[in-house]
């Protein structure tokens, strides 16, 4: 047949039409605009979150301010694995960056050493680590804390793409098995963990032809724990290998992460060739189609449900917010219930510092309403807190009112039961009803981690 003729050199392209019609790239339909929700969103934050935040110094805690950026930004989805499983190839296949100047480098070695931001812009350009952290409005100011150093392997690229409107995409190093942190000149696991906690979706990446499950790998699975409703695993490169070769390495895969992924239903794997040359013969090329197209589906939800996935955020954010206030609050009132005058204050806090159990602080919190135990902080995060806070710092809730702004702790009430559900509600109105159930949005009362064991 004729066709054979063709230069073996190149490789036959496939057809990239599943992609354009799964992600919706061809409708010239404007993305939905939310931006009415989010100058909502912005104002409850500010006006009934971030004093409280601020007045018990949350951050100090968790290390999480929330900028304006952050609210504003895009759904992220976060590409991990070791290096060379074919990750910066899955980025240049989806946007259709092969063969242009901005295609990300790929190949055998270890090519991408940056974390690399692929967003949004009106014409192609790079931009570097230490511009995009001084922009706050860009949300990625945060990472300044990680310094000089990680700046530099910090690099943003800007692309005029349909699919970047909605999304950014963020390629991370390969985790070099046997390379310790030190050699990397900043804290790796630190910045990985940034990212995660701020991923929409989480793209694990493997080679089936090279599966070594190491160090680096279990550690980054530590970090995934409680995100495993974000991650989707991806066996990439499937068409190098025969089909009873591609089952056992599946099976393998499957042994080497259970110890590491404790949860009732296993993360969802999704098994193909995330590029654009031809499968190669003999394989299942249909199998590979349908496990792509179903990706693409996956990612086109996550789109669709940008919004109520920031509110739900927010209000998460809120209610860890409150209970690190009345945590605080009744730290203090124990502490002002044991003073007396002649007392050492430093060693009466100390004593309840130490053991907070026997003065109840933690077990009156859960007895307030809506109080979860599985958003309690830990115990000793507040050893440390004190440290750096005094707690003379601190006011009272019940001192925290103004009589024209109302208390503090009601107005994150009233942001956690009535206006966000109610700017939730809002959206949903223009949707199909399903979209809003409560497993997408998280928004009953449950703990957001549905996996951890109590």
């Amino acid at each position: 047949p004729p066709e054979e003729v063709e230069d073996a050199s190149e490789p036959t392209k496939r057809d990239r039409s599943h992609l354009e019609s799964t992600l919706k790239l061809n409708e010239d339909k404007p993305a939905d605009d939310f931006s009415g929700v989010l100058q909502r969103l912005r104002k409850i934050y500010h006006s009934s979150i971030k004093p409280l935040e601020q007045s018990y110094r949350y951050n100090e805690l968790r290390q999480h301010e929330i900028t304006d950026g952050e609210i504003t930004s895009k759904p992220m989805v976060l590409f991990l694995g070791p290096w060379s499983v074919g990750k910066s190839s899955m980025i240049n296949y989806l946007l259709g960056l092969d063969d242009t100047p901005y295609q990300l480098y790929t190949g055998a070695e270890p090519t991408t050493s940056e974390f690399t931001v692929i967003m949004h812009g009106p014409k192609l350009k790079t931009i570097e680590g230490i511009v995009m952290a001084a922009d706050s409005a860009r949300s990625f100011s945060p990472l300044e804390k990680f310094g000089q150093n990680f700046l530099e392997k910090l690099i943003g690229i800007e692309v005029p793409h349909k699919l970047l409107e909605r999304v950014t995409f963020v390629d991370t190093p390969g985790i070099i098995e046997n390379r310790k942190q030190q050699e990397r000149g900043y804290p790796f696991n630190d910045v990985c963990q940034w990212f995660i906690d701020r991923a929409d979706l989480i793209f694990v990446v493997f080679d089936p032809t090279k599966l070594d499950v190491g160090l680096e790998l279990e550690m980054l699975f530590r970090q995934l724990k409680g995100r495993e409703s974000q991650i989707r695993i991806i066996l990439n490169k499937a068409d190098s290998l025969a089909t009873q070769e591609l089952m056992r390495v599946y099976g393998a895969l499957f042994w080497s992460l259970a110890p590491l992924i404790n949860v009732t239903e296993p993360p969802r794997v999704y098994v193909s060739s995330f590029w654009p040359h031809e499968y190669h013969p003999d394989t299942h090329k249909d199998l590979f189609l349908k496990e792509e197209i179903s990706l693409l589906e996956d990612l086109n939800q996550v789109i669709e449900n940008r919004m109520e996935n920031k509110i739900a955020f927010i209000r998460q954010h809120a209610i860890r917010v409150r209970i690190h206030a009345l945590l605080v609050d009744r730290y203090l009132q124990t502490y002002k219930e044991k003073m007396t005058f002649f007392s050492d204050g430093e060693l009466v806090f100390r004593d309840i510092v130490e053991d907070p159990d026997k003065f109840f602080i933690f077990k009156s919190i859960l007895a307030k309403t809506n109080v979860s135990k599985f958003d309690l902080p830990n115990r000793e995060a507040y050893k440390d807190f004190f440290g750096i806070n005094p707690i003379t710092s601190f006011k009272l809730l019940s001192q925290q009112c103004s009589y024209m702004g109302g208390c503090f702790l009601e107005k994150i009430e009233k942001a956690i039961t009535r206006e966000l559900p109610d700017l939730l509600g809002s959206i949903g109105l223009g949707k199909k009803p399903n979209v809003l159930s409560c497993d997408i949005t998280g928004c009953g009362e449950t703990p957001k981690n549905r996996y951890k064991k109590p």
